[in-house]
């Protein structure tokens, strides 16, 4: 960082109108003593009255001061506080819709590029099919980045306060990954369950499809190699505990929490090279909660994978 840029950093003005404010409350108090001490002197000579010409006492006045110096540093540190995290936000926007951009832009430049190949060569049956089959990947890639924006603004709007149903858990993640299992062909996904036990719990299916599609593809996307999903139901005390444990490339211990908050991408903030939109567990920990429920996220480190557990309260 530059020397004109530390002249206006935040740290360094906070520090120095903190010393400004410090200086001129030493300057009054000394002022103030000297200002007495000149008055007693003035009435101990012509014999005044102390209750009239020194009414206030200086405690009082040095008490006051300090009151109202402490509420004005109080007031400068709470700007502070909420300038640096607009700051952060403004970052993590920043970061966001450079990458938002980088994620339409490239399925929209690769559309083009099959679309004018199209156009400009007689192409045999094989490779349209191929071709179309990239072109449809791309058109998914660009569905699931919009989607997924208007998504996060219905959801942040509260407008899913209905459409909760009874539904059996174990019956509903089964049949989720049936459904979608074109998505995850190359995948190893496995379930375990309590065979005596299946979990009811109230649902909005909507809902707690996006919070399963979003845990999924994350783990799919920071997975280096075949992805191995493993699903556990476990049931204590009318709460399920769902495990989604994955051996992608694992995070560090200070990025469990930061992960789900929004915009945040694994790594560093302005690195371009950060994979999604930030916006995927995001949403999975709105959706958990809608559902009266939490995700954590449990990791031994980087290339150990990671484990996410939905908590949720059940009906039976």
């Amino acid at each position: 960082m530059n020397k004109g840029r530390w002249l206006v950093h935040p740290i360094l003005i906070l520090i120095l109108s903190i010393l400004a404010l410090v200086a001129s409350l030493f300057l009054y108090i000394y002022w103030y003593i000297e200002i007495s001490s000149g008055l007693k002197s003035i009435v101990q000579r012509f014999n005044l009255d102390t209750g009239q010409v020194l009414a206030s006492q200086t405690w009082v006045v040095i008490l006051v001061l300090s009151i109202l110096v402490g509420v004005i540093l109080l007031g400068i540190a709470m700007i502070f506080v909420y300038n640096l995290k607009t700051f952060h936000l403004y970052r993590l926007q920043h970061n966001f819709i450079n990458n938002f951009t980088h994620e339409l832009k490239t399925p929209v430049t690769s559309l083009r590029l099959y679309l004018e190949t199209f156009l400009k060569h007689d192409l045999s049956r094989e490779k349209q099919l191929k071709y179309s089959r990239y072109m449809l990947q791309d058109v998914d890639r660009l569905s699931e980045n919009i989607n997924r924006i208007l998504n996060l603004a219905q959801i942040e709007s509260k407008h899913y306060k209905t459409g909760f149903e009874s539904l059996d858990l174990v019956k509903i993640v089964r049949h989720f990954y049936q459904k979608n299992a074109h998505l995850f062909a190359n995948c190893d996904i496995r379930f375990q369950h309590p065979e005596d036990a299946s979990p009811v719990a109230p649902v909005n299916l909507p809902l707690f499809e996006m919070l399963l599609m979003n845990l999924s593809t994350n783990a799919l996307k920071y997975c280096d190699r075949g992805l191995v999903l493993k699903i556990v139901f476990e049931v204590h005390r009318k709460k399920i505990y769902v495990r989604f444990q994955d051996n992608g490339i694992g995070l560090e211990k200070g990025e469990l929490k930061k992960i789900f908050k929004k915009f945040y991408q694994v790594g560093k903030s302005d690195d371009m090279s950060a994979r999604g939109s930030g916006l995927g567990l995001y949403l999975v920990d709105l959706i958990a909660k809608l559902h009266n429920g939490r995700i954590l996220a449990q990791s031994d480190g980087k290339g150990k994978g990671a484990t996410f557990i939905l908590v949720m309260p059940t009906l039976s």
